[in-house]
């Protein structure tokens, strides 16, 4: 079994997947969309799953995020195996131990941007004051301590992505995972959403990053190639060395 693994000190990974496949049924015709996926990521580590259409990065995606499960294998999160869990239970793993930040910014424009940065504290029953001052920190943390009565339709297109990257820390989880963040920006916006990604790193978050892009894929510390349903190859984004 080839396993797309960590570099560094053998430590326990935060992120694993054994054997992981993927069957949708439709009718009499089943598609394979992944097939004996095994995967490590390190706490702290940045790695890009990168993949073209079809590839089944998008599937992936979605069992990394608990919004899906196996057909087969298993998938640890933090310990946790949370292949089998009820969906009330992926619920609660998605709530506490995922931010989610994604190609389409998904703010309430109607909300300021604290407001919209609480929501994901609105569900663990802490008190508005401390979603509040959280909220506040968590945009502090991004750039946007000036922005937190802005509504989305006075921010540009870089600081709502930024808004949402503040909503996936604001229940300081265990992994951020970003499906293509950089989707909907220009060129400008992009580089200062992935430099956020980078500092984001530094200060030792864990960071899946899906994308199709090679340039966006490559801000990362390692790239995990996706082709088939099965781990093409996993490599130093920086060397290029598969790993």
């Amino acid at each position: 079994m080839s396993v797309a693994s960590i570099p560094g000190d053998g430590s326990e990974p935060i992120l694993r997947l054994r054997d992981v496949g993927k069957v949708y049924a439709t009718g009499s015709v089943e598609v394979e969309a992944l097939r004996g996926v095994s995967l490590d990521v390190a706490r702290g580590e940045y790695v890009a799953i990168m993949g073209p259409s079809g590839s089944g990065k998008s599937t992936l995606m979605h069992i990394l995020g608990c919004l899906d499960v196996p057909t087969t294998g298993t998938y640890d999160l933090a310990g946790e195996d949370v292949s089998t869990m009820s969906e009330a239970a992926l619920a609660t793993v998605r709530n506490r131990q995922i931010g989610f930040v994604f190609q389409q910014f998904n703010l309430l424009a109607s909300l300021p941007a604290w407001r919209n940065v609480e929501l994901p504290l609105c569900y663990t029953g802490m008190g508005r004051a401390e979603r509040r001052e959280r909220a506040i920190s968590a945009l502090e943390r991004v750039g946007l301590g000036d922005r937190v009565n802005h509504r989305p339709g006075e921010l540009s297109g870089g600081q709502e992505q930024r808004v949402a990257v503040a909503r996936a820390l604001v229940t300081d989880p265990a992994l951020i995972l970003a499906d293509e963040p950089t989707g909907n920006l220009d060129s400008h916006s992009s580089a200062d959403v992935l430099a956020l990604f980078t500092e984001l790193h530094e200060q030792g978050r864990t960071i899946v990053l899906i994308t199709h892009e090679r340039n966006v894929a490559e801000s990362a510390q390692r790239i995990v190639r996706i082709l088939d349903g099965e781990v093409d190859s996993a490599m130093s984004a920086a060397a290029g060395n598969v790993r």
